[in-house]
């Protein structure tokens, strides 16, 4: 797995610059331009402060697929919440995260 190419597509599938990246991730910005300047890897405080910033976990981030190995406290309550939907609020919720995420 290329471990930079894996955070630079993350980055770009929420729409992040660098700046708001480090922000999220409470690193500087210098940091994460370092690691594709240099092509660096980041440490593991490095990989785990941008997991969290991108709502993942360590695992997930390593996984094959988007499935995930385990869920996140926040993923596993929308999980959860998901279950007891009817199919026209599936339908709803999908269709406002949908117009979200565009």
């Amino acid at each position: 797995m290329d471990v930079l190419n894996k955070i630079k597509m993350l980055q770009n599938e929420r729409g992040w610059n660098v700046t708001q990246l480090a922000d999220k991730a409470d690193l500087s910005p210098s940091t994460i331009s370092a690691l594709f300047q240099r092509n660096h890897q980041p440490t593991i405080p490095t990989l785990q402060a941008l997991c969290k910033a991108f709502g993942i976990t360590l695992s997930q981030f390593f996984a094959d697929s988007h499935l995930p190995l385990d869920l996140t406290p926040e993923q596993a309550h929308l999980l959860e919440g998901w279950n007891g939907l009817t199919d026209n609020q599936k339908t709803a919720i999908s269709s406002l995260i949908k117009s979200i995420k565009e």
